[in-house]
């Protein structure tokens, strides 16, 4: 064998690897991604069209939110917000548009308070889906469900829905000490 048959069966040994190398990389990566989205990896993937883009974007909300400073609410908040989700469950009796507008708010306020994104609807949600993925579709679906109450297009089976999927993002967000040990295993 001549040296340069040599080098270039060296060359395709080492293109094989890497490209299995790489490969592998890839498949495992999304294996993780679609194990921490859940049903949310499959939304994204549809709503870019492409599972690499999907990838890709899904990526960058867990560096976006890695970066972000979360914080515990303290005792004193969760008391405070517990209260005030209880007078919106109240409300929800006499007046259940009224009480998903007011969950709404409370909620974007919990988030805020925590540390996410509240300003951007996009951010917000991109937010959500990485840091709470299964609650990330019914947020969304709950949000759907607001903008046509304020329409008038909405029942009040659709508004209770909408309410019980704030009410489990809330609990969890609210949760304390105990969620952020569950996140952190």
């Amino acid at each position: 064998m001549q040296n340069w048959q040599i080098v270039a069966l060296a060359v395709a040994v080492v293109v094989l690897i890497v490209a299995a190398v790489w490969g592998f990389y890839n498949k495992n990566r999304s294996r993780q991604l679609r194990a921490h989205f859940g049903p949310e990896y499959d939304r994204t993937v549809v709503e870019f069209g492409d599972r690499r883009r999907a990838e890709s974007e899904l990526i960058q909300r867990e560096e976006r939110v890695r970066k972000l400073q979360i914080r515990d609410l303290s005792v004193t908040d969760r008391n405070r917000y517990g209260t005030e989700w209880m007078a919106c469950q109240r409300l929800f009796v006499d007046d259940p548009g009224r009480a998903l507008e007011h969950a709404d708010n409370l909620l974007t306020d919990v988030i805020r308070t925590r540390g996410y994104a509240t300003s951007n609807p996009y951010d917000r949600m991109a937010d959500i889906s990485t840091a709470y993925p299964e609650h990330a579709g019914h947020y969304r679906e709950a949000g759907e469900i607001l903008a046509h109450h304020r329409r008038g297009e909405a029942s009040t089976e659709d508004l209770r829905k909408a309410f019980l999927s704030y009410r489990t993002l809330f609990d969890d967000i609210l949760g304390g000490q105990h969620e952020e040990l569950k996140r952190a295993s």
